[in-house]
């Protein structure tokens, strides 16, 4: 360093330490590019494969989507074979997970944001287990659907019922969390207000906090929905149908899904088959985008920006 007698004498322990600092700086900045470039490459990577996938199941299943494979009971036979009962019994299953999911989850969201005192040892136990539950893998809901739903204490049976209760376990913790982020996005002046204007809280609840948090709300409930009908383990575990040719007629019918009837396709050795799968999936494909995308429509037309 130059000699300046302006400035106050600089040791050479200072200097020192000044040229460390911008050497591992310097080593810290090369880290942090290595690793984006890490992190884009696998990425690429994942896109990649995800994309060689679609591309392989709607060269082969597109073909095969027509009336006949919409309207169509399965079948022994690939070439009568159709989803009908596959896609009425997913509907059925929604029609339960919903009527299930958005009371019970709402109303949850509402005690422990508006009612709950965090103070309390159960209300921080539920908030806890409500985040676990959330990460559980499906089948364990499965299990639980076949030993308490399916058999034990409620003793339904392989009916449409069970199997929409046994979804319903696995998307209401997501339906909770994402109705409380709802919930807490309004403002709290929101609420003050109306409590000044001599509301009761459960005015100010009803006539404010929900209707401005339904556009989240909605959009939670219809992401759970879309994740309710990909699932196949708890399906299988509470023991539906693989091969039904007749559609459900109400709660206590026998049934299948579309998860599942691509399940049963994609296990035959018969090639037939394997592009019946392929075009059942580009099916659900459909519908899971068809529902994403009115999740986001939803909550970027009726979203308020407080």
């Amino acid at each position: 360093m130059p000699f300046d007698p302006l400035l106050p004498p600089v040791s050479i322990a200072q200097e020192d330490a000044v040229a460390g600092l911008g050497a591992r700086g310097a080593g810290s900045l090369l880290r942090d590019r290595a690793f984006v470039l890490a992190l884009m490459l696998l990425t690429s990577i994942g896109l990649i494969v995800l994309g060689v996938l679609l591309v392989t199941t709607g060269i082969d299943g597109i073909p095969q989507i027509n009336l006949d494979f919409i309207t169509n009971f399965p079948s022994a036979f690939p070439e009568r074979a159709g989803i009908q009962s596959a896609i009425w019994g997913t509907l059925w299953l929604m029609g339960v997970v919903a009527v299930v999911i958005v009371p019970l989850g709402v109303a949850t969201a509402l005690y422990l944001e508006e009612y709950a005192d965090r103070t309390k040892w159960w209300n921080r136990a539920i908030e806890v287990n409500i985040q676990n539950l959330a990460a559980v893998p499906s089948i364990v809901y499965g299990i639980l659907g076949l030993a308490y739903i399916v058999r034990g204490p409620l003793s339904l049976g392989r009916t449409v019922l069970a199997g929409g209760l046994t979804l319903s376990l696995v998307v209401l913790p997501v339906v909770i969390i994402t109705a409380r982020e709802a919930i807490r996005a309004v403002p709290p002046s929101i609420k003050e207000g109306a409590l000044a204007l001599g509301a009761t809280h459960w005015q100010a609840i009803w006539r404010q906090i929900l209707p401005s948090s339904i556009p989240g709300i909605a959009t939670g409930v219809i992401l759970s929905l879309s994740r309710a009908i990909g699932e196949t383990a708890p399906l299988i575990l509470v023991g539906a149908a693989t091969f039904v040719a007749f559609n459900p007629t109400g709660l206590d019918s026998p049934f299948t899904a579309l998860p599942l009837q691509i399940f049963s396709w994609v296990s035959q050795p018969n090639s037939d088959f394997q592009a019946k799968a392929a075009a059942a999936i580009v099916v659900l494909l459909f519908i899971l985008i068809l529902l994403n995308a009115v999740a986001i429509w939803l909550r970027s037309r009726f979203q308020r920006r407080w």
